[in-house]
């Protein structure tokens, strides 16, 4: 055992004995408590005030909160508590709150919460307090808190537990306040422009649309085996079929892949869909979208991210997938990327995968992932993706080769991927058959085919757009955060030891 656990076993063995004589003195934990003000909505309210104003105001706050800072001066004590808006400064003495509950304040730990009932005031230095004239101890903190200094350095330590972190570290609450605030942006946006927000099975009985690896669990009372949700697609489809023309969820996701600063099994997206829109209307939209929740969010749709700018509020390029890389990658020409030998070879040669799926779009799609994707920084519409490679999305009527499809990347990721939806049953019908196939070849994320949604197109789908958001991902480069790890409250790591 490390020095380090030995001092924390040592400060909780203290601390439980501390609890042992709460007990016995009686209620350990009491329940009672209703504060009336948060810290954040007093300083709003009284930092502007002058330290004689407030003297003759006499204003009673009553707040709770975990004791973060303590000093112990003799009859009189200073405390800091902290509350879900922030922290304010407690002052008590002896004779306020009477010596007896002195005496146990001053046996009180850091990470304890406490209530105090008080006159708001002004110190000699101009900072906001409260004077207590009631304080109670309201729950007994049995570990101690990360050293003040120091923190909690151990960044796995802060994804583990995340409690800890968003206790003594401002920036993480701050994180998942935003978080929160752009969720609602989007959603507002959403139900604005007519969309109704639906929810959709999270397991299913056939995986379906995406190209993705399902987690497989057993439903005992129907005796089959049925899979998490990898998008939810399929179901909002059905759902247009059914004469609901707008309709948005912001979904749970799970994909049983690797793990990375970008890459999580679980995770939130969210997919909408507009009947009589098709691509086009759909990227209109969906740039609007993103720079109207980063202002709300942010202030601003010109954001930084890992010390470069992201500018929102340009319009976002539009390339194809040639267009590209060609673009971005000078060293290739186009009659190299119309030659499909030398683009197998050159894929070889980079150390990818050459793809089993026929066709020099698909050959084309694996060399821009390669060596574009992660040069497209700013806003960038990637458009017309090829058939081979977009097995749910409408073929263009004047080019069948191409589909109509856009994915749009920032800082080097993809962050949305949608199409004009293939509401051709027999078309759907035959490029499930071609996944079913690739799938039996041997590629794992190849789709299934899925009877019930070709039934529910052929009862007949309009015309319609669909679009899915990688929330996440969005949330990342709204909060400037290097790793997914870091927007989600509680990721996914190996067990502890």
């Amino acid at each position: 055992m490390s020095e380090q656990q030995l001092d924390e076993n040592k400060l909780m063995a203290e601390r439980r004995a501390k609890l042992t004589e709460i007990r016995q003195k009686g209620v350990a934990f009491p329940n009672d408590a209703r504060p009336t003000d948060k810290a954040g909505l007093l300083h709003e309210k009284f930092d502007d005030s002058a330290k004689e104003e407030l003297e003759s105001q006499n204003h009673q706050a009553y707040i709770a909160g975990r004791m973060m800072l303590k000093r112990v001066m003799g009859k009189a004590s200073f405390a800091t508590l902290q509350d879900a808006t922030g922290r304010i400064q407690i002052y008590l003495d002896k004779d306020s709150v009477g010596e007896e509950r002195y005496a146990e304040f001053k046996q009180w730990d850091l990470g304890d919460i406490i209530e105090a009932k008080g006159t708001v005031f002004k110190t000699n230095r101009g900072e906001l307090s409260i004077h207590a004239h009631e304080i109670r101890l309201l729950t007994k903190s049995l570990r101690p808190l990360p050293d003040k200094f120091h923190g909690l350095a151990d960044q796995e330590i802060r994804y583990r537990q995340r409690y800890v972190d968003l206790i003594m570290t401002p920036e993480t609450r701050e994180t998942f306040l935003k978080r929160s605030k752009a969720l609602n942006a989007v959603r507002q946006y959403m139900m604005k422009a007519g969309f109704l927000e639906v929810e959709t099975p999270m397991l299913h009985p056939i995986p379906g649309g995406a190209s993705a690896k399902p987690f497989i669990t057993h439903h005992n009372a129907l005796d089959m085996d049925m899979y998490l949700r990898i998008a939810p697609e399929l179901y909002l489809k059905r759902l247009i079929v059914g004469g609901f023309e707008r309709v948005f969820e912001i979904n749970r996701n799970f994909r049983n892949e690797g793990v990375s600063v970008r890459h999580n099994p679980e995770f939130t997206m969210m997919e909408f869909y507009a009947a009589y829109w098709n691509y086009q209307d759909m990227m209109d939209f969906t740039e609007q979208l993103l720079r109207d929740v980063a202002i709300e969010t942010t202030g601003s749709a010109v954001l930084t991210y890992q010390g470069q700018t992201v500018d929102l509020s340009q319009p976002f390029d539009r390339l194809t997938v040639t267009q590209a890389i060609l673009k971005y990658c000078p060293q290739y020409t186009s009659e190299q990327l119309a030659d499909e030998n030398f683009l197998r070879q050159e894929i070889k040669r980079l150390g990818a995968e050459v793809p089993v799926t026929p066709g020099i779009g698909a050959l084309h799609f694996a060399l821009f992932e390669e060596t574009t994707e992660h040069l497209l920084w700013n806003p960038t519409f990637i458009v017309d993706y090829p058939v081979e490679v977009s097995p749910l999305a409408r073929a263009s009527d004047k080019d069948p080769s191409i589909t109509e499809r856009f994915e749009l990347f920032m800082t080097g990721r993809e962050y949305a991927n949608a199409f004009s939806e293939l509401n051709d049953p027999e078309d759907q019908a035959e490029r499930f058959r071609k996944q079913a196939e690739a799938k039996d070849a041997g590629d794992e994320e190849a789709m299934y085919y899925d009877a019930d949604f070709i039934r529910a197109l052929e009862y007949g789908m309009p015309p319609t757009a669909g679009c899915g958001i990688g929330i996440d991902r969005f949330m990342m480069l709204l909060t400037d955060s290097p790793n997914i790890r870091d927007v989600l409250l509680f990721p996914h790591l190996r067990r502890e030891e």
